[in-house]
């Protein structure tokens, strides 16, 4: 499931913000842009999703499309997981909700931690961190699959790094699903040491390599 966790999100908890069609589905556009197939090898899961989307966002630890799909970009990565975690909860932070959006689209722009969309914030729960009434910081909730939540969107304004802020966050994001009975897992570009290293402190271990690579379909 973990080799898979769109699929099994979107087939699954987070079905409610899927389009699927046959063994293929995707988020809905403007809250997330991954796709995902129940078999990443069968070349039926790939015309199921050609009938979706012509450009498709994918994560697996291998992707070997059928001819008719050209790479766009490819990235190495890894996914970590916290078996052992315990997590834990920061007075500091506040809870973020649909009102924040435009503030955490500001963020995300300036700190870039990956796809975030406009209704992103209601795949889970989002933690922030103001300065002086200012978001300079946020974590939330991504992929939800049985048993174990995707801690992701994890930054910081770039003037506040440094801080551990990010850490605390990921603490408190963690803490709150441990306690609703999820497993927290992530995901880091596998050049990323330093933020490998950080996870590994907070309890998190790597589980395995993973591929995020975006594919144009071309007939």
């Amino acid at each position: 499931m973990l080799e898979n966790p769109a699929w099994a999100a979107l087939s699954g908890p987070q079905a409610c913000f899927a389009e699927a069609s046959g063994d293929a589905a995707r988020y809905l556009s403007d809250i997330a842009p991954w796709c995902a197939m129940a078999d990443l090898t069968d070349p039926s899961g790939w015309a199921d999703l050609a009938t979706l989307t012509d450009h498709a966002a994918l994560t697996a630890p291998a992707i070997d499309p059928p001819p008719g799909w050209e790479p766009v970009t490819v990235l190495a990565g890894v996914q970590m997981v916290g078996h052992t975690m315990t997590g834990v909860h920061d007075p500091a932070t506040v809870r973020l909700t649909e009102t924040d959006v435009p503030e955490m689209l500001d963020l995300v722009s300036r700190a870039k931690p990956g796809p975030f969309g406009k209704r992103t914030v209601e795949l889970g729960d989002y933690l922030g961190i103001r300065h002086e009434g200012r978001l300079v910081a946020m974590a939330g909730e991504r992929f939800r699959l049985p048993g174990w939540t995707e801690v992701s969107a994890v930054c910081t304004d770039p003037a506040f790094r440094g801080q551990g802020l990010g850490a605390r966050l990921t603490m408190a994001v963690a803490a709150g699903l441990l306690e609703r009975g999820d497993l927290p897992f992530l995901h880091v570009a596998a050049d990323n040491a330093a933020a490998i290293r950080l996870y590994e402190r907070l309890g998190f271990q790597v589980s395995h390599e993973v591929v995020f690579a975006t594919y144009r379909h071309v007939g």
